[in-house]
């Protein structure tokens, strides 16, 4: 049997005699001026974040930008580092055992667990994390419940599929309730079906009110999922804040297709002196209209339109997309 020493790291090793009760702030994840280094390489460059409590944080970049390094001190798998990192108030480099009972990491591969059953594989973690003997059994059976695998409870973990082992891994992030969970690309590999049902879950754990560090590069499904969102390059942070946020910073300019009946070239003339509409396309059903949303909000352009008489058939303002701001703000580098 091969066992992912990763996961078992980030499990306690020793339960203290009485645990500190977690401090009172606002913040479950502080990072301020994190630099991680390997020899002559430097993977992180003076980063800083903050994640609050019941935030979901997306983590976005391309391979080789720091993602994995920044979650792996946080998960207190890389102790070499320099800067300020606390979970809750609690210095990581200062107490790692505290820390991994606050935290559940699920790094971006799941590790070979043969001659384990889902029943066995959970119980296990469960002694890991000391939960008592008697708590093991109720415990497992609601993380299998909230994760829709009691069905597979008795079937080895190799034979499972790999969107059922992403939802195992988190089934066992989950085993001693922790403040913070660290998933490291938690949907890559998975065909459409596992990524939407991996999609649900997370989205259930938000409800719940768990604060969440998500890393990934499918940008569309962190757009659904994430409160707030921080592009990674090179080792450095290019852009955070929310979706809207990003969007406003980058200046993107987002088309309205509206349907208008008995257009005349005067009403179009007017909507093009809209002050925040950037630009106006008559094409044969629908004009499209581009705004500059930090000037124009997309309820203030209806009004607009319908004060100056035009009478709306439709009225479509297209979805802003997480690849847009992505290209935009990276140029493809690694550290």
């Amino acid at each position: 049997m091969s066992l992912n020493t990763e996961a078992i790291a980030t499990a306690p090793v020793e339960a203290p005699a009485t645990a500190p009760a977690v401090p009172a702030t606002p913040d479950v994840v502080s990072v301020r001026n994190l630099w991680v280094r390997y020899g002559k390489f430097t993977a992180v460059k003076g980063i800083s974040f903050n994640i609050p409590r019941g935030e979901v944080f997306g983590f976005i970049g391309p391979n080789g930008a720091g993602k994995s390094s920044t979650i792996r001190v946080l998960a207190t798998l890389q102790t070499k580092f320099e800067g300020n990192v606390a979970i809750n108030g609690v210095p990581v480099d200062e107490n790692p055992d505290r820390i991994r009972e606050m935290m559940g990491y699920m790094p971006d591969f799941f590790g070979v667990y043969e001659d384990l059953t889902a029943r066995e594989y959970l119980h296990f973690f469960a002694a890991a994390y000391r939960i008592p003997r008697e708590r093991r059994g109720p415990i497992v059976d609601d993380v299998l419940q909230l994760t829709d695998l009691t069905h597979k409870i008795d079937f080895q973990v190799d034979s499972l599929s790999r969107g059922m082992k992403q939802r195992l891994a988190l089934a066992r992030v989950l085993l001693h309730d922790p403040d913070l969970l660290l998933l490291d690309e938690p949907a890559s590999g998975l065909d459409p079906r596992a990524r939407i049902e991996v999609r649900e879950l997370l989205k259930a754990l938000r409800e719940m009110g768990k604060t969440i560090l998500i890393s990934s590069h499918i940008l569309h499904e962190l757009a659904q999922l994430c409160t707030r969102i921080g592009i990674i390059e090179a080792g450095k942070i290019v852009a955070e804040g929310s979706l809207e946020d990003i969007f406003r910073q980058l200046a993107l300019r987002r088309v309205v297709h509206v349907q208008l009946s008995g257009t005349s070239n005067g009403l179009v003339d007017q909507i093009r002196a809209i002050p925040g509409v950037d630009s106006l396309d008559v094409q044969t059903d629908r004009i499209a209209i581009k705004i500059r949303e930090d000037e124009l909000a997309i309820e203030d352009l209806h009004a607009e339109i319908v004060q100056r008489g035009g009478r709306i058939r439709m009225f479509q303002p297209e979805a802003m997309d997480m690849e847009t701001a992505f290209m935009k703000l990276t140029e493809g580098v690694t550290a």
